[in-house]
């Protein structure tokens, strides 16, 4: 399979992109798409069922407002695979310092997915800006499946190249702590992802590792060597 990945040329000189760098041309939109709404509602209490709630194995839980307005199809999507327990245990597998975190591939390699079939790209003129969410894809337009990003910085040069469909509205502290690299040498986790109207608590943190056990043999071979 095809690796699905987000180009890296809104970074310029300053980083290789992928050898299957996407040179996409900017696609056209309808009226319908270019009139949507910029502005998303940062209040956890409304509209419940469109928030996404990444708890990180960094300690934190992250609150996406996911925006049928912009891309249905995708929103459903990850709703559906954040239900179905499908990103619970993935890591983080691209993170690029001052450019994004990529996630949603179960094998953490970048070319996994699910067995939904791909989607049909849904482009919009919402602005790839600091915490937005969108769908990593090949260089083909229709391929998005699980795998998403959350951009670090404004990253206009994504703009209707990749389907903008929410947008962090809390914890974007737990976002910019995420372990950079690809893939990084201990990567982050999503333990659990999910909606918040389903009201799943938040996980307990992973237990410590025990303390190896020394016995009086091991002392007393410690002392003749």
């Amino acid at each position: 399979m095809v690796s699905r990945f987000v180009t890296a040329l809104a970074l310029g000189t300053a980083l290789i992109a992928s050898p299957a760098l996407a040179q996409d041309k900017k696609e056209s939109l309808t009226p319908q798409q270019a009139a949507l709404p910029y502005v998303v509602d940062a209040d956890q209490t409304h509209d419940r069922e469109n928030i996404l709630l990444l708890d990180l194995s960094n300690g934190g839980r992250v609150a996406i407002r996911l925006m049928p307005q912009w891309a249905p199809a995708h929103v459903e999507r990850i709703k559906t695979l954040a239900r179905q327990g499908f990103y619970n245990g993935v890591i983080f597998h691209r993170v690029i310092e001052g450019f994004m975190a990529q996630t949603g591939d179960p094998t953490g390699t970048g070319q996994g997915g699910s067995q939904l079939p791909d989607l049909t790209a849904e482009f919009n003129a919402i602005p790839h800006l600091r915490g937005t969410v969108s769908m990593a894809r090949t260089n083909e337009p229709n391929t998005a499946n699980s795998q998403f990003f959350i951009v670090f910085y404004p990253r206009f040069a994504l703009d209707h190249k990749y389907t903008n469909f929410g947008r962090v509205i809390a914890g974007m502290d737990f976002v910019d702590a995420i372990t950079r690299g690809e893939p990084p040498a201990n990567p982050t986790k999503i333990v659990q992802a999910s909606i918040a109207s389903d009201d799943k608590p938040v996980p307990p943190p992973p237990a410590p590792a025990a303390a190896p056990q020394i016995s009086a043999d091991m002392l007393s071979n410690s002392r003749s060597n």
